[in-house]
């Protein structure tokens, strides 16, 4: 199992000790201030979506640490774990389950309830989605407060798997998201240290 990690190669997005390649991932992403309300600061990838070196980097340094790590599925909640997580379950020849909001999966589902940074929310996944003794990798784009993968992870353990690591392209430390998550190695590629 792989350790649990700070980040890949750069403390924050100030870039004062980081590789090319990483301040390249830092110049893709976009701050848009007071969205979706005032007071917070968004973190728009898109920008690094629609680049193609950009995007295979992010995939590449999501994939890196699970690389000698046996790797049956990967887990991503709607809808940017859905983009790095089919990628990096390519790239480990895994498979890959989506965890989606309420209403959108036809079979039956288990569902649970978190909070958001801004609000309350749900999630539900199939309950033949993933098979009991699946070793999981969690993938989602950004990691805050915690909620969304912490519910994302009872969801997949209540299937009966093992949750092999969690990983994120972008954290945003001073949310203190980990101690939700501090079961589980943690891997996350950038850092924003504080607000």
């Amino acid at each position: 199992m792989p350790e649990a990690s700070e980040n890949t190669s750069c403390a924050d997005e100030r870039h004062g000790h980081c590789s090319l390649e990483i301040v390249h991932l830092w110049d893709l992403i976009r701050d848009v201030p007071d969205f979706p309300k005032p007071g917070i600061i968004f973190k728009d990838i898109t920008p690094l979506l629609a680049d193609p070196a950009g995007l295979s980097l992010a995939v590449e340094y999501l994939t890196q640490p699970f690389r000698g790590t046996t790797v049956d599925v990967v887990v991503g909640a709607e809808s940017r774990g859905f983009i790095f997580g089919t990628a990096v379950a390519r790239n480990l020849s895994a498979g890959f389950v989506p965890i989606r909001k309420p209403g959108k999966l036809p079979g039956k589902t288990r569902s649970e309830e978190y909070a958001l940074e801004y609000g309350v929310d749900r999630l539900e996944i199939h309950e033949d989605a993933v098979r009991p003794g699946a070793r999981v990798l969690m993938i989602d784009d950004l990691l805050a407060t915690g909620g969304t993968m912490a519910a994302c992870c009872k969801l997949v353990e209540s299937l009966g798997a093992e949750i092999m690591g969690v990983a994120f392209l972008l954290e945003l430390a001073f949310l203190n998201g980990r101690a939700q998550l501090a079961k589980y190695p943690i891997h996350t590629v950038l850092k924003v240290a504080d607000d």
